[in-house]
C-alpha cells in the first residue's frame, strides 16, 4: 500500500499574493501623507518668516518715484526697528498712524476677502498698502527738521543734506516747514515731493505729522518683482553721513 502523508507532513499551500490594487492604494496613501506634510512644514515656515523676519509688499502710489515705482513688489525686514536701529535715510513701511489714508478701495466680496486673507497670511502673496504707507526716514527722535536752507535744501540738525534719491526735478520740499522730532516718533518724506502726502501734509494732525516708532513694520531693502528692477535698497542713509546728532 502507498505510504500515507501524515498531517503535519502534507505540503502547505503559500498565501496568496495581496492583490496589487491595494499596493498601489497604500502607496497612495502615503504620497498624500508626505505631500501633506510638506505643504504643512512649508506653510510653517513661510508664517514664521513673514511674522518675525520677511513681509512683502507692493507699491499702489507714485509717492516714493524714482526709487519705487507703481505695482512694484518689495521685501521688508522686520528686524528693523528691534534687532537692529533705524537709521535717516531708510525706506520704512509703517501702519497708518491715523487719518493718513482717508479713501480705501471697495472691500472684495467675502469668498475672495477670505481667500486674499488667507494667502497673504502665509506670506504667498505681497500685503496690499491698504493699512500701509511707505516713505522715507528723514528726521530721528530730538532732530530738528527744516526746509529750505538759502541754497534750497533740506537741513537736519543744521547740516544740508544732498538728496540724490529725489525724483528728477522736485524740490526737497514746495513749503518751508521747521520742526523738532519728539521722543518715540520719526519725520518721514517721500521722494516723489511734489506727489507725497507725507509727514508736512499732516502737521495740522493731533499727531503733528509724525510717525510712532511703533506703527513701523519694518524696513524696505530689496525689490523683487519686476525683475527688471531687481535690486536692494539700501544706500539713502549715505546722505544724512555728515548730519550731528540731535
Amino acid at each position: 500500500m502507498p505510504e500515507s502523508i501524515a498531517p503535519s507532513q502534507r505540503p502547505r499551500l503559500s498565501d496568496p499574493a495581496p492583490p496589487r490594487h491595494d499596493s498601489r492604494a497604500a502607496s497612495g496613501i502615503a504620497w498624500l501623507k508626505e505631500t501633506a506634510a510638506v505643504i504643512v512644514i512649508a506653510l510653517a515656515i513661510s508664517l514664521v518668516v513673514k511674522t518675525f523676519l520677511i513681509q512683502a509688499f507692493y507699491i499702489p502710489s507714485s509717492s516714493m518715484e524714482d526709487t519705487l515705482a507703481i505695482n512694484d513688489r518689495i521685501l521688508v525686514n522686520k528686524l528693523v526697528p528691534g534687532v537692529a536701529d533705524l537709521q535717516r535715510g531708510d525706506v520704512v513701511v509703517f501702519t497708518d498712524p491715523g487719518g493718513w489714508l482717508a479713501d480705501q478701495p471697495p472691500e472684495p466680496n467675502v469668498a475672495k476677502r477670505v481667500v486674499i486673507d488667507v494667502l497673504t497670511f502665509v506670506g504667498i502673496i505681497p500685503h496690499d498698502a491698504g493699512e500701509h504707507l511707505i516713505k522715507r526716514v528723514v528726521g530721528l527722535p530730538g532732530d530738528r527738521v527744516s526746509c529750505c536752507s538759502v541754497d534750497g535744501r533740506l537741513t537736519v540738525n543744521g547740516a544740508e543734506v544732498d538728496e540724490p534719491y529725489l525724483k528728477p526735478g522736485v524740490v526737497p520740499s514746495q513749503f518751508e516747514f521747521d520742526v523738532v522730532v519728539p521722543a518715540g516718533a520719526l519725520w518721514v518724506m517721500g521722494d516723489n515731493r511734489s506727489n507725497s502726502a507725507d509727514s508736512r501734509a499732516h502737521m495740522g494732525d493731533p499727531g503733528g505729522g509724525y510717525v510712532p516708532i511703533d506703527d513701523v513694520v519694518g524696513r524696505a531693502v530689496v525689490i523683487m518683482w519686476p525683475l527688471d528692477r531687481l535690486g536692494t535698497l539700501g544706500g539713502g542713509q549715505d546722505a544724512f553721513v555728515a548730519v550731528p546728532g540731535p
